[in-house]
């Protein structure tokens, strides 16, 4: 919690479009460089990025020019004016298919993640935009290390690296970011066994920081502004390792499995 009550979210500026094979990392710090008003990096310093230029730059792409969608894929995308081709994609990736109807395929992924269409994405691809679809990260954590570990090799502080994606939510319109891959930062906050603002011991409250900084990145992040990495000062997380499946609920724990 930012100890005056001050946080800064900082879009890095002039990341160009990346392709498979491109060092994101190095890319990352150029645009750190580039951007006023934040070198020196901070200790407490968080970065964010979102996850598509991970992806692109792990080449976790389909070119839709090369699935043959399954009779079941060509049905739902004729009644929900879907890219079956897509559709087809998304069933390949899925660990379990959790629902399918009005247009969204609901699924686990192989992370772990339950979310809309396996987290397989068509728009932001670049010139290739319609033709190619990007994945998840193989392993989010991973790349958050990779990036963490060339930023303080090169500068010799150790931030710590959120991946984010974009995700609906039960019972809410609207998408915000949230957590996908995680280095430097524990996923969670537990404060139970802890005392409130009263005085009274807390039982339940467990923050999932790493989702708040996610989606506060975000709001300097945009959609359609081609800026896909943004650095959050003063929020003076606690630091440490952690892994993103911290924040995956057993399906033994869901209430509504």
């Amino acid at each position: 919690m930012p100890a005056d009550g001050r946080l800064e979210v900082i879009a890095l500026e002039g990341i160009p479009e990346v392709a498979p094979g491109d060092e994101l990392p190095a890319l990352l710090l150029a645009a750190l460089e580039r951007t006023p008003d934040v070198l020196p990096l901070r200790p407490e310093d968080v970065l964010v990025v979102t996850q598509k230029v991970v992806s692109k730059a792990e080449g976790a792409i389909v070119d839709l020019r090369g699935i043959t969608p399954r009779p079941e894929a060509l049905e739902f995308g004729r009644r929900w004016d879907r890219d079956p081709r897509q559709v087809e994609v998304v069933l390949q990736q899925a660990r379990r298919v959790i629902r399918m109807d009005r247009g969204v395929v609901i699924t686990e992924t192989a992370h772990g993640f339950i979310c809309a269409n396996g987290g397989i994405d068509a728009s932001n691809v670049g010139p290739r935009s319609g033709e190619i679809v990007t994945l998840l990260p193989a392993d989010p954590d991973a790349s958050a290390t990779a990036i963490r570990d060339h930023l303080r090799a090169r500068t010799g502080v150790d931030i710590a690296v959120v991946i984010s994606d974009s995700f609906g939510r039960p019972w809410r319109w609207g998408i915000v970011d949230v957590a996908i891959g995680v280095s430097g930062i524990p996923p969670l906050v537990d404060l139970r066994g802890q005392p409130d603002a009263d005085g009274r011991v807390m039982k339940s409250t467990v923050r999932a920081v790493v989702d708040e900084l996610a989606s506060a990145a975000e709001l300097v992040l945009g959609k359609s502004a081609g800026r896909p990495a943004a650095l959050v000062r003063g929020a003076h997380p606690p630091r440490g390792e952690g892994r993103i499946a911290e924040l995956l609920m057993p399906r033994e724990a869901d209430l509504f499995p």
